[in-house]
């Protein structure tokens, strides 16, 4: 579901060289800060990191962690095989580095190699046992590779290692989820919220809301969304439907008005859209939002079918 990257002070332990010439030496200075900052956008850090490479006045650890930062940000960039060549340029110079290894196993997991990102998360860990974000990775891969028993335990050993580590909550209430365990997954996402409140975190816990037909609390979660991000459509969309779960027909329109406003190309919202209109006795634009539907999604069974039985042509 989710993984994160390491970027951390501990890779930058060596000072530099006193020897250079002073503008150099504040050139290369404004360089380096800019290739480890966590603020700098991924573009500006990639060429950063370069200039620092480039500048071949770095050895062992800060040069492997210039390849590792220069790494992060490729990997940003989804520029995934020149991210892996950096980090294993970056293993090659610092083996003991559990950072690299955890970015590395970030690359592997976007590419689809759980098993090898597993194998660096897996050394992350031996070489760093409290290591809490690659306990969360490894979780997420384990996840991915359908094992939840072993991805909670994980994400379990990341909380423990890290109680404000508020990702791996996300993602243990998530797993929680898939395996219907719905309190324990309202309570994860809970955790998550009082860490760092986000839009994921709140549609996640309205969507378990939901799953355990608690519709009032899934809609406020809905609506916490809309707060957040009004021009997110999955907020409105999500809302629309506990809207007409609850027979508030009118209001699920108003929701699906406002999801389609902010993203036209879904399916479902023009379907659903089309069933409330249905239920109003809006014939026509019920059979409007039908065909939009199956324009975008052919072979939608619930649009074809409610424009059968309004005995409209597709």
């Amino acid at each position: 579901m989710r993984v994160l990257t390491c970027l951390t002070a501990a890779l930058l332990g060596v000072a530099m060289a006193s020897a250079q010439p002073l503008a150099a030496r504040a050139e290369d200075d404004q360089a380096w800060q800019a290739c480890i900052s966590t603020r700098t956008a991924p573009d500006d850090k990639v060429a950063a990191c370069s200039a620092v490479i480039d500048g071949k006045r770095e050895t062992g650890g800060r040069l492997a962690a210039a390849y590792c930062f220069r790494g992060h940000g490729l990997t940003e960039k989804r520029q995934l095989d020149d991210a892996l060549s950096d980090l294993n340029e970056s293993i090659r110079l610092d083996p003991a580095s559990a950072c690299a290894l955890t970015n590395r196993g970030r690359v592997y997991a976007f590419k689809r190699d759980l098993d090898r990102a597993i194998a660096d998360y897996d050394e992350a860990i031996r070489i760093d046992p409290g290591f809490a974000l690659a306990y969360n990775n490894r979780g997420d891969a384990w996840m991915n590779k359908g094992d939840l028993d072993r991805a909670i335990a994980d994400f379990s050993a990341a909380i423990k290692s890290n109680p404000t580590l508020a990702i791996a909550y996300g993602n243990r209430g998530y797993a929680w989820h898939r395996k219907r365990d719905m309190a324990r997954a309202v309570a994860d996402y809970t955790m998550e919220i009082k860490l760092r409140p986000g839009v994921l975190a709140y549609i996640n816990r309205g969507n378990a809301y939901r799953d355990s037909e608690q519709l009032d609390r899934a809609a406020a979660d809905y609506g916490e969304v809309i707060k957040l991000a009004p021009t997110d459509a999955r907020g409105w969309r999500n809302r629309g439907m506990i809207r007409l779960f609850q027979d508030d027909v009118k209001g699920g329109v108003a929701d699906y008005d406002k999801a389609l406003q902010y993203d036209p190309a879904d399916a479902y919202s023009w379907n659903n859209r089309g069933q409330a209109k249905m239920r109003l006795g809006d014939k026509a634009g019920a059979i409007a939002d039908f065909r939009k539907a199956l324009e975008i999604s052919p072979g939608l069974r619930t649009a074809s079918e409610s424009l059968q039985r309004l005995g409209a042509a597709q």
